[in-house]
């Protein structure tokens, strides 16, 4: 999605975060739409007990935040950084404007929400119906291509801490230190200052039925 930036020029600005840092919160208003340049970002919800549930992942060539172009008025869940993270920011009415003027741009935004659509959809297919180990696999696999767009044996990635992946995979953080101890046995992810994920040998071994 990121080719329909330079396409819009109003309303427009480029935000740098480190890691951990929140873009936007849940009860904020909802004004812009963010389109991810580099890094990674994580889309979640809190519940009124305070657990938190992710609702999924973004990353370079990815957008969120995509709600503020309906009706709603405020954020329903809240965007924060897994690494040093590049945005681009469009505020609403101007992305509002650039896709009633351009038919074509609406097309290829549209077919986008349709792509995110069949993403969401497969993720939740896999809380309900795979257990923890085949999650956290299929995680790692999407951290590796949000970062390696081709096939690529190994991919590194900053560590991400056991309590986030927890988060992700919905599970507790001691099962996912247990599967990823496991992993690295099997020499499916590595540690070495980063995380070395093998998403082919992941996806062979884990994913494959």
């Amino acid at each position: 999605m990121n080719d329909l930036l330079p396409e819009i020029t109003d309303g427009k600005s480029v935000l740098h975060f480190g890691k951990n840092e929140t873009v936007f919160s849940e009860g904020e208003k909802a004004d812009a739409i963010y389109f991810v340049r580099t890094g990674k970002i994580k889309v979640a919800v809190v519940s009124p007990a305070g657990r938190e549930a992710v609702l999924s992942l973004a990353g370079p060539h990815d957008f969120f935040g995509e709600e503020c172009l309906t009706a709603q008025s405020l954020r329903t869940d809240t965007a924060s950084t897994l690494e040093p993270t590049t945005v681009c920011r469009i505020e609403k009415e101007a992305m509002q404007r650039a896709l009633r003027e351009v038919p074509a741009r609406a097309v290829k935004f549209t077919a986008a929400l349709l792509v995110r659509n069949m993403r969401l959809k497969e993720d939740l297919c896999d809380q309900f119906f795979n257990h923890s180990e085949r999650r956290l696999a299929r995680v790692l696999v999407k951290l590796a291509h949000m970062t390696q767009d081709t096939a690529i044996h190994e991919v590194k990635v900053p560590r991400i801490n056991h309590e986030i992946l927890a988060e992700m995979v919905g599970t507790t953080r001691s099962r996912i230190t247990h599967f990823m101890n496991k992993f690295r046995e099997d020499g499916l992810i590595d540690y070495d200052g980063q995380l070395t994920i093998r998403p082919e040998l992941l996806t062979e071994t884990i994913l494959r039925d």
